[in-house]
């Protein structure tokens, strides 16, 4: 099992599929970074050369944030949001939608379970 940026990936997958299991590398961005180094995409992972994988190592750090320092980034970027008070910074302190959703009747994995309110009378007409 080929170790990449200290993700395992998958032997038996496509090496365009398996880069995928790097956090920051989506199919696009992996395709891409196989054609710059003019690797075969339908390469099964376990079939990569020890050069080639050092290769591909060497490449995706120099020319993307990946993994830690990706999710440090995106992370900084949150707190800064929250820091400055601007709205999606608040949506995220109080873990609310923070892209436009509607709340009144969705967005229950951000809320969280219901909570009831008793004594809620139905005006009826």
């Amino acid at each position: 099992m080929p170790r990449l940026l200290g993700v395992d990936i998958p032997n038996e997958k496509r090496i365009d599929v398996a880069l995928t299991y790097i956090y920051g590398i989506g199919p696009r961005t992996a395709k891409r970074v196989l054609a710059e180094l003019s690797l075969r995409p339908e390469t099964r992972a376990k079939d990569l050369k020890d050069d080639e994988v050092a290769a591909l190592a060497n490449h995706i750090e120099k020319s993307m944030p990946v993994e830690g320092v990706l999710r440090r980034q995106v992370m900084q970027n949150i707190n800064r949001l929250k820091e400055i008070f601007c709205y999606r910074g608040l949506r995220h302190r109080r873990s609310l939608p923070v892209r436009g959703q509607r709340t009144r009747s969705n967005s229950r994995s951000r809320k969280g379970p219901r909570k009831t309110v008793a004594n809620k009378k139905i005006l009826r007409k």
